[in-house]
């Protein structure tokens, strides 16, 4: 069992987060942005950074050549919906892409984007972790979280319409 603080400060005990939040054991906050048969998508849980998406595997795999051809085909559609949708309803333009198999979690890749207040910690991949920290330990005030909840409502939205479009 690992102890995780999540962003609003709420601390929980779980084998794998990843496991707990897409079986619907945590409820991330704003809860899920988009979910398909084999993906769980929602706001990162420990840094809140508005538009900061997991997708992560419903299953509990490490790797992405573990992925079924049904889950590597459902992974680059909703990847890719929800990249579309962080440009079209929050206007991100940029965004970092990484997924590790030496986690404790299972199989997820993290959608970081890109804001101009986070070139002050530089403008390469190594800036992520200390943005990371940052919006942790320091962007956890009422407007921000509100703004954060108020991304993951629209991203929702957005990836709801164009289903039943």
């Amino acid at each position: 069992m690992r102890q995780i603080t999540l962003s609003n400060g709420k601390v929980v005990v779980v084998d794998c987060l990843s496991c707990a939040l897409t079986s619907g054991l945590i409820d991330p906050d704003g809860g899920v942005v988009y979910e398909t048969e084999y993906f769980h998508a929602h706001q990162d849980v420990a840094y809140p950074i508005r538009g900061l998406i997991i997708l992560a595997s419903k299953r509990h795999i490490k790797s992405f050549d573990e992925l079924s051809e049904d889950e590597k085909k459902d992974y680059i559609t909703i990847l890719s919906r929800i990249r579309q949708a962080q440009r079209d309803v929050l206007g991100i333009e940029y965004v970092y892409y990484f997924y590790n198999e030496d986690t404790t979690h299972h199989f997820h890749t993290w959608m970081v984007p890109r804001y101009e207040w986070m070139y002050e910690f530089g403008r390469s991949v190594e800036s992520v972790r200390p943005v990371l920290l940052h919006a942790r330990n320091e962007m956890n005030d009422e407007e921000n979280v509100r703004a954060v909840m108020s991304a993951i409502q629209a991203l929702s939205r957005e990836l709801q319409r164009n289903v039943q479009a």
